[in-house]
């Protein structure tokens, strides 16, 4: 009996250590995305300085003055992304505005959406809160929107919808592109640990391994709720997660969202 029990134990720790790990190693990307992301706006903050010590006119000075603004609050934005993901580090699942976690997540990939000319629209209903983990759905949207962008090598569009499911009493979030899509004879292995189609990491450096999805689907079974996939080779992928609605006595978590400035993005409401 002993023996069970101390079984039991090591396996709910080696559990834990594996969610800690996937977190750490989600913000771990994200510090690296967002340092290169750094190092571009503080080159413009140089250079626009530069110029406005350089050029004694009134208008020099004012649009280097004004680039030097717009950068800086751009920084604000991304630090003030990855701070939030870094406060919820926890594993406990609690009330959460699933439009406020994704509005929250585009902010740290706009500027590579842009880079690869993919534009993002979203369209979210309204829905009820989510009853989720924050971080670990914000690490699944993520990895979703970042396949979907390798799947766009020639740029494209990316669909993010939110509506409620009554039926099934779930927020459903799906994710769709107009990439080249997923051949079928491939798509049941596409959850598979350490199945992928890609030869190793893009120019980027993500992706490859072959454990995303795998990990996602793992993250939605231990939230209860389920991830779906429907793809046409040459007209684009679709993912759905469908998650369980919050109880109205379930403790609400509050995301500080940042204006999204991206030129390629639009927000619509679906009602």
């Amino acid at each position: 009996m002993d023996d069970s029990v101390s079984l039991d134990r090591k396996l709910e720790m080696l559990e834990a250590e594996l969610r800690h790990s996937r977190r750490m190693a989600a913000l771990g990307e994200l510090v690296g995305t967002t340092t290169h992301e750094f190092n571009n706006i503080l080159t413009t903050i140089i250079n626009y300085a530069k110029l406005g010590l350089r050029h004694k006119d009134e208008a020099s000075r004012d649009k280097a003055l004004a680039k030097i603004l717009a950068a800086a609050e751009r920084a604000e934005k991304i630090t003030n992304g990855v701070l939030g993901i870094a406060r919820n580090r926890g594993s406990e699942r609690v009330a959460t505005d699933l439009a406020k976690l994704i509005e929250s997540s585009l902010v740290l990939i706009e500027r590579e959406m842009q880079k690869y000319r993919i534009a993002v629209e979203v369209q979210f209903e309204p829905v009820p809160q989510a009853l989720v983990c924050g971080n670990e759905i914000q690490q699944v949207l993520l990895n979703l929107l970042t396949n979907a962008r390798q799947a766009m090598p020639r740029g494209g569009r990316i669909l993010i919808r939110l509506v409620h499911d009554t039926a099934a009493n779930t927020v459903d979030l799906s994710i769709r592109d107009s990439g080249v899509g997923i051949p079928p004879e491939v798509l049941p292995k596409i959850f598979d640990r350490y199945f992928s189609t890609k030869s190793g990491p893009d120019a980027s450096g993500k992706g490859g391994t072959g454990v995303g999805l795998a990990t996602c689907r793992e993250i939605l079974e231990a939230h209860h709720g389920k991830i779906r996939v429907e793809s046409s080779v040459g007209v684009g992928t679709a993912f759905t997660l469908k998650l369980p609605v919050a109880p109205q006595e379930a403790s609400t978590v509050h995301i500080p969202v940042p204006k999204l400035g991206v030129p390629t993005a639009s927000a619509t409401s679906a009602g």
